[in-house]
């Protein structure tokens, strides 16, 4: 019962900024995760960042100092500001919820993010 929508992706020259968004809709519980996963050609799909229900959150080393996850609780919203994005960083980027009480997984469609050197 759970939509993500993502926005925000595009292409972009090395060294610029992207924010990405992603809203939840449905039956939204409590004690849920938000995060984003990011999959390039030919590769596994790998968590970029999270922010579990009690706010703590993880990133990946690759986006460590670049990336800044957020989350909107009122608006069941996560976000993702990115700054000096470079050429590794393209790929399809993915909407997570993953519930902390049932182990359910939502994702969304995906936004493109393609950053050119």
């Amino acid at each position: 019962q759970v939509q993500l929508v993502e926005s925000g992706g595009g292409l972009v020259q090395a060294g610029g900024s992207l924010r990405l968004s992603c809203a939840a809709s449905g039956s939204i519980l409590s004690f849920h995760r938000m995060g984003w996963y990011r999959q390039a050609p030919g590769k596994q799909r790998e968590l970029v960042a999270a922010v579990a229900s009690s706010g703590t959150t993880i990133s990946a080393d690759s986006v460590k100092g670049r990336f800044t996850i957020s989350r909107d609780n009122a608006k069941n919203a996560v976000y993702l500001q990115i700054h000096s994005l470079k050429p590794e960083d393209t790929a399809v980027y993915y909407c997570n919820l993953w519930s902390e009480r049932s182990g359910a997984n939502y994702w969304g469609q995906g936004t493109q993010v393609t950053v050119s050197s």
